[in-house]
């Protein structure tokens, strides 16, 4: 479920790659749900699905009370959150995922901003996520290419095609 190493904020993300976060960010934007994995008590994974809100610089994620992904995330804050891939076998746009560790808000304060530019009534769980992998895979042609980032390192492409020659990596 992606790096437990260096984290990044959103908006560190899209000022190191503005281009890659404009693109992540709308691959999101075209569906309002979404999947996202979380780690169980016993290890395993759930997989549950979301709304993704960019507010603020940040990336939310907003919960029902108690519900099994809060407290999965609560425990152990390691995710993985894919892009709706849509109808159909286009997936509109590529398939993208954002890992990292999603921190808790738990200043009332806060809350209540945030639940006032949602228009929603709390009570509900709010997690800011700390970004440690981007990655967007799509068709381009006959090569299937993988882009991906973490904090720390820029943008790496590596294309495959559909022959058993090994993946090259982009300059």
């Amino acid at each position: 479920m992606g790096d437990t190493g260096t984290a990044s904020t959103w908006a560190a993300f899209e000022a190191a790659e503005p281009a890659f976060a404009t693109t992540v960010r709308e691959r999101f934007g075209q569906y309002t749900h979404h999947a996202l994995a979380t780690v169980r008590k016993d290890g395993s994974p759930r997989l549950s699905g979301i709304e993704a809100d960019f507010r603020w610089d940040e990336l939310w994620l907003g919960m029902m009370p108690n519900s099994r992904k809060a407290l999965d995330l609560r425990r152990d804050g390691r995710f993985a959150l894919l892009a709706n891939p849509g109808s159909g076998t286009d997936m509109g746009g590529g398939d993208v995922r954002i890992s990292g560790r999603a921190v808790e808000i738990t200043d009332p304060a806060a809350l209540e901003r945030y639940a006032q530019a949602v228009g929603m009534p709390l009570p509900f769980h709010v997690f800011r996520v700390e970004v440690t992998e981007v990655v967007r895979t799509v068709v381009e042609g006959d090569d299937l290419v993988v882009r991906t980032w973490s904090p720390g390192r820029r943008v790496r492409t590596i294309r495959r095609g559909t022959d058993d020659s090994p993946p090259r990596e982009a300059s």
